[in-house]
């Protein structure tokens, strides 16, 4: 019997992080994609920013000498990179109830990231994870 194969197209749909991708988790590492990184023009270091009224997060890319500049850590082997950032949990009183992801990332013309917290949403998988299904 002939096999009659047919070609699975790819699609215009990016994968999953090939966009802007940014995480954070209760004791204050934000978790920046590979491709995020990149877009940032792979910094040493950054500036976190906070906005009191629209409770966003900024990162500013700068050099490690910079002061107030928080060192950008390889975190993994994908070329994904963090930020220890509990001190900006602290001194803005944020509370999170576990790991979220920030929906609609954006670097603004400043070349800021900007994470929003009211609009950031706990991922399904942390949801799911058998610790948090009674916390949750």
């Amino acid at each position: 019997m002939k096999a009659e194969w047919e070609e699975c197209p790819r699609g215009d749909l990016p994968p999953q992080y090939a966009g802007i991708y940014v995480t954070m988790n209760r004791k204050g590492e934000i978790m920046l994609s590979k491709n995020t990184y990149n877009m940032l023009d792979q910094p040493a270091a950054v500036l976190l920013l906070f906005d009191r009224t629209n409770r966003r997060i900024g990162l500013k890319p700068t050099g490690k000498n910079v002061r107030n500049a928080y060192p950008l850590l390889v975190s993994g082997r994908c070329g994904a990179k963090k930020v220890h950032a509990f001190r900006l949990i602290r001194e803005y009183n944020i509370d999170l109830p576990a790991s979220i992801k920030f929906e609609n990332p954006e670097i603004d013309d400043d070349g800021i990231l900007r994470l929003d917290l009211r609009t950031a949403q706990i991922p399904l998988r942390v949801q799911n994870h058998w610790k948090n299904r009674q916390k949750l």
